[in-house]
């Protein structure tokens, strides 16, 4: 009976061991769920909001200022990922939020597919060599469709909408406007900084950096998420909708290459909890949140493990056919 045991630990060891960004978001979320009341403090001290700064900042330095210049390019695909996400995402989340009773748990389910893609998506689409200017852009304008169009879609969605987009901007400015800006900026229009950025190590540093930023953030929402029984209808909607958003992501990336379509894939099927969260205490109250630090540790362990699958296929030889 042993043996079995020992060689599925062995070869769910050699798994992780392929995929370390994996590894190390699932023993952040171990140690969140163990250990709440430290890191739960933290969250409640702004902890996410400089994890999060941490991580924009680290991915923007990695963006190759080639890449910016390919934006032009692929503006029909970020176009269209926006569009997306503020039409058929919010649709999808009000559907599946019908499999949860109603009340608060299913206002914070409904609120899911309104959030703009998630900070952490553009590190995990430079994790996956992907195009993480493609993934910025994404960000950006999903975030202002947000602000502009999330009150009118709440209101139709629900009857009502008792939030007011200030707040979101001005978290946003902080949190994602000014660190991508620096890191762009450091990493293409000041000389000194840009050679230094463009060294191996220095990208290898910033990776390393991120991953770890998106490990401790997983860390501290994990130690938001107090389980119960009424959650099981939750984790199921939460879990379709992620399900849903991946397929819809690597639909919206088919007729673009690899780089972009890596981003597309993440940029759609990972939301933002926080700010979701945000959205939903706003027009629900606070309860309503709740359930969003469990789609939080969802998405980023989704992520991740994607991005690493992705990294492995990139890095895959191609053999040519002979006839």
């Amino acid at each position: 009976m042993i043996a079995p045991v020992i060689a599925t630990l062995a070869t769910a060891r050699k798994q992780l061991a392929a995929y370390p960004e994996l590894a190390a978001v699932l023993v952040a979320a171990v140690i969140g769920l163990c250990v709440q009341r430290p890191l739960a403090w933290l969250a409640a001290h702004q902890g996410i909001n400089v994890l999060l700064i941490i991580l924009v900042f680290a991915t923007a330095v990695t963006i190759d200022p080639r890449a910016l210049r390919r934006l032009a390019a692929a503006w029909r695909h970020i176009l269209a990922a926006i569009l997306v996400g503020i039409t058929v995402l919010p649709a999808l989340s009000w559907a599946v939020a019908r499999l949860v009773p109603a009340g608060p748990l299913r206002d914070g389910v409904l609120v899911t597919g309104l959030a703009p893609c998630e900070i952490a998506s553009v590190a995990t689409t430079a994790l996956a060599g992907g195009e993480a200017a493609v993934a910025a852009g994404v960000l950006i304008g999903s975030t202002l469709a947000t602000v502009i169009l999330a009150a009118p879609i709440l209101t139709l969605e629900a009857g009502h909408a008792a939030f007011s987009p200030a707040g979101v901007i001005e978290s946003l400015a902080v949190v994602v406007a000014l660190p991508l800006a620096a890191g762009i900026a450091a990493r293409s229009w000041v000389p000194v900084t840009a050679r230094l950025l463009a060294t191996g190590r220095a990208e290898t540093a910033a990776s390393r950096t991120a991953l770890a930023a998106v490990a401790a953030l997983v860390a501290l929402v994990a130690a938001e998420v107090h389980l119960s029984a009424s959650y099981g209808a939750v984790a199921a909607a939460l879990l379709l909708f992620l399900a849903a958003t991946a397929v819809i992501g690597r639909l919206l990336g088919t007729r673009s290459g690899r780089p972009a379509g890596a981003a597309l894939l993440l940029t759609a099927s990972m939301r933002d909890f926080a700010i979701a969260a945000a959205l939903a205490a706003a027009a629900f109250g606070p309860r309503a949140a709740a359930p969003l630090g469990l789609y939080g540790i969802a998405v980023l362990i989704w992520g991740t493990a994607a991005a690493g699958l992705l990294r492995k296929r990139a890095r895959k030889p191609s053999h040519p056919r002979h006839p």
